[in-house]
């Protein structure tokens, strides 16, 4: 219970904080209330993604980093729980999650974070959270500007090899974003650049990034400008810009992105409007005719402060998650987790 009263507090206090500034806006008295809070971590969250049990969805994990020069990527089951500690990692950013690397002969299941102060990407099996990737892979090696901070995993459906595209605080537009093939070379993973590229105003950071496995696509967050999308596959070797939108939706921050899946095509793209305490919502597949025009569908208020990452799933999850969990970072030191039907009945209401 003492735990339970000292983030209820935090979190009545950031709020009060927040409406003492310009910049924040206090949560909405409408906003959509989290089926689970997380147990707090000891610094800063930032960024969380969802692990699907392979035989039991039930038993799915919650990835979250802990932002410090003494952080770590924690394990949450899905009542928020603390379930497990990776080893100290000096400032974890972002996290994603993919299936089926291969490694020593045999598929492993992997989370991948960005470790700032070293300038690396770790990357960890699951559910065990156990490292493999000898101390790290280092990023953006020869640039002036390193520091590693968003990462999304892309899985080639043809091939189903995996790769990571990693974001930093800064960088020269064109080439902010770089693209590495990740594999395995024994027991560990290993990594290599196939690719950069990412268009960049200069205005703020590109942070927030997603994937879109089935549709072949990657979305990121160009802050305080907007949302931009590019093809995935490095094969391709095409670095055109395919959509530049959201550019006047957000009260400031453009932040997390997460994508809920109906079908293969159909869905949800979600979008932290930071400084607002709220999400924007767009049509995964585009407006009708075309897929690179995203129209606005509505702005879910929820009640995380202030969030930097989110992750969504329409995997049935059991209990109250039958369609699907949606996780967002509040400030706090928690993840909120959304049943899914929260969310889709605010969207079906801005819909009428």
């Amino acid at each position: 219970m003492k735990n339970k009263s000292l983030i209820a507090f935090l979190l009545l206090s950031l709020s009060f904080t927040a409406c003492k500034d310009d910049k924040l806006a206090p949560v909405s008295p409408n906003a959509v209330k989290p089926t689970a809070v997380t147990e707090a971590l000891p610094h800063d969250t930032d960024d969380p993604s969802i692990w699907i049990h392979p035989t039991d969805p039930s038993k799915s994990i919650i990835v979250g980093t802990d932002k410090d020069s003494d952080g770590g990527l924690y394990a949450f089951d899905l009542n928020g729980k603390i379930l497990k500690k990776s080893i100290p990692l000096k400032r974890p950013n972002n996290v994603d999650i993919a299936y089926g690397l291969l490694i020593d002969g045999k598929k492993v299941d992997v989370a991948v974070t960005t470790e700032r102060e070293e300038n690396k990407i770790r990357i960890f099996s699951l559910p065990d959270l156990t490292p493999i990737d000898n101390g790290g892979i280092p990023v953006f090696e020869g640039e002036a500007q390193r520091d590693p901070m968003g990462i999304a995993l892309y899985t080639r459906p043809s091939d189903k090899k995996i790769f990571a595209i990693v974001g930093r605080k800064t960088g020269p537009s064109g080439s902010y974003l770089w693209q590495y093939e990740l594999s395995g070379s024994g027991k560990n993973a290993t990594a290599k650049v196939v690719r950069k590229f990412g268009t960049y105003s200069g205005k703020k950071e590109i942070e927030a990034i997603a994937v879109d496995n089935e549709l072949g696509t990657v979305l990121y967050c160009d802050e305080q400008v907007g949302i931009r999308k590019y093809k995935a596959d490095p094969a391709l070797n095409d670095n055109k810009e395919l959509a530049f939108f959201g550019q006047k939706d957000f009260k400031a921050d453009h932040e997390g992105i997460a994508i809920y899946k109906k079908t293969d095509s159909t869905g949800y793209i979600l979008v932290s409007n930071q400084q607002a305490n709220s999400f924007m919502v767009y049509p995964r597949e585009g407006a009708k005719g075309n897929p690179n025009s995203y129209p606005l569908l509505a702005e879910v208020p929820t009640s995380t402060i202030e969030c930097d990452g989110a992750d969504v799933t329409s995997v049935n999850l059991g209990g109250p998650y039958k369609n699907g969990l949606f996780v967002a970072m509040s400030n706090g030191m928690t993840f909120h987790y959304y049943a899914w039907d929260l969310i889709q009945k605010r969207i079906d209401e801005a819909k009428k």
